[in-house]
């Protein structure tokens, strides 16, 4: 077979022979692409931009109406607490809880409702290009009850910081048992299983049951009056009550030093709000409570007075409920720093226990320095009364307004737990969705929100009949 070497046949040449015109073919075809590069680039440049645009202009709320127009509306994010709820928008199921609607700006009248809970209902202005968010806290209508104690409570003393509760027990099974006792109020598993600790055991040298306790501004100590006596306890630990040194001799400075604490305290949390907030709060008010967050101030006028309008920036989106700037003696409102509106919650007749009057600690806010024991001495006595009880009653009520029986704050800083017909109620901040969370019978109209606001824990005796004591029990709200 004869074999053919590629050498001996070359491969055809691919340059394509000159001709007349050439080169001005090559310009116009390199000149056409370079034009249609820039064409696809512009193009999709364009489409960028326009996409981009119109992802911004549909999460601002616009959307496309059948005239072929974008028209501005307003984002309704209709959430609750638990979710899975039905949604009602002017009297017409629209949806279900967690979703987001696209309203046009207007008013609207919103309910939420879900069975086995109280329903939610609002008057809302949505706004363009705004969203506005319902966080619709649902209470169940029959909630249950746990016993915390067993063997009876008295003399029950809250904490400062909302996360325990002393009090005395005096018909244990064994006497060894009988004594003061601390509740931790936490969801951890090893407190709950532990339940309350005893802290003292029953001793000749006090009587617990007419004993007057009284926390530390830290929560960290616990005072314990009786009789001209007086001790303090470590909350975390057995304390022998006879080995305890009488600290009479020093109660003075002990109470100074406890009113600086909390004078400090004031100060700071005050000192975010708006000037003419700290001058109504200092001149014209009384019975402040900041919020856990220290957003919002509850506080009593002592005095007509007016709040302008616009004392910070406007707040997008912010509350549409009706406020009331113009303040009367007597008023109970709340004042929101965040979104400056101050709405009324309820009036001073509203306390169902006898009136009480604690003005603002920190009434040198406008000063440049801080008052300092070391430096005045006898600057720290406001609270400090004619005799030891009314003492530690005016610190009691520094500390919280439940030793009065009024409106207090509950962990969401959203709501406000109090005491209405006898029975426990909780409403919004801006007095709205009141909701009766128990209407049976409790003791010395005591009720306190667990700090995660999970339940609230009341004072009351189911068994009467055998003349037994009353108990600590939770009303489960989740």
């Amino acid at each position: 077979m004869e074999k053919h070497s590629l050498e001996q046949h070359p491969s055809p040449s691919l340059e394509i022979p000159d001709f007349p015109g050439k080169e001005s073919q090559k310009k116009w075809y390199n000149t056409g692409m370079a034009s249609k590069r820039v064409f696809l680039t512009f193009l999709s440049a364009c489409i960028i931009l326009g996409g981009t645009y119109l992802v911004v202009k549909i999460a601002k709320g616009y959307r496309p109406t059948r005239q072929g127009m974008i028209k501005g509306t307003g984002l309704l994010a209709a959430n609750s607490f638990p979710n899975g709820a039905q949604v009602f928008l002017n009297g017409k199921l629209t949806t279900a809880t967690d979703n987001t609607l696209n309203l046009e700006p207007g008013d609207y009248e919103i309910e939420i409702k879900k069975d086995g809970f109280a329903s939610w209902k609002k008057n809302v202005k949505i706004e363009k290009e705004l969203v506005t968010q319902t966080n619709a806290m649902l209470f169940p209508v029959a909630p249950s009850l746990t016993p915390i104690t067993f063997t009876g409570a008295m003399n029950i003393t809250p904490s400062p910081d909302g996360q325990k509760i002393a009090f005395y027990v005096a018909s244990a099974s064994a006497e060894t048992k009988n004594g003061l006792y601390v509740l931790e109020l936490t969801d951890n598993m090893l407190s709950l299983q532990r339940g309350p600790k005893q802290i003292a055991q029953e001793t000749v040298n006090f009587d617990f049951q007419q004993s007057l306790m009284l926390w530390s501004p830290d929560s960290s100590q616990l005072l314990l009056s009786y009789d001209g006596r007086n001790v303090l306890l470590d909350p975390t630990r057995i304390n022998v009550i006879a080995e305890l040194q009488d600290i009479t001799y020093r109660m003075t400075s002990l109470f100074s030093e406890w009113e600086e604490e909390a004078y400090t305290r004031e100060r700071i949390r005050l000192s975010k709000f708006p000037v003419e907030i700290q001058h109504i709060a200092t001149q014209s008010a009384k019975n402040m409570y900041f919020s856990p967050d220290e957003e919002r101030l509850l506080y009593t006028a002592t005095a007509s007075a007016s709040l302008i309008d616009n004392l910070i920036p406007t707040v997008p989106a912010s509350n549409s409920q009706p406020q009331e700037r113009s303040l009367e003696k007597g008023g109970i409102y709340v004042y929101d720093r965040k979104e400056d509106r101050n709405f009324r919650v309820g009036t001073e007749k509203d306390s169902v226990l006898s009136p009480y009057d604690r003005p603002a600690l920190a009434i040198d806010l406008f000063n440049n320095k801080p008052m300092k024991l070391e430096a005045s001495p006898s600057a720290f006595h406001q609270l400090q009364g004619k005799t030891e009880a009314e003492t530690i009653q005016n610190f009691r009520l520094h500390y919280s307004s439940i030793f009065a029986g009024g409106l207090q704050w509950f962990p969401d800083s959203k709501h406000l737990l109090g005491i209405k017909d006898n029975s426990i109620i909780v409403m919004e901040y801006d007095a709205t969705n009141q909701t009766t969370l128990y209407a049976g019978a409790f003791s010395e109209n005591f009720c306190y929100p667990w700090p995660n606001g999970s339940k609230i824990i009341l004072l009351t005796n189911f068994n009467q009949a055998l003349d037994g004591a009353a108990n600590l029990y939770a009303v489960n709200l989740k």
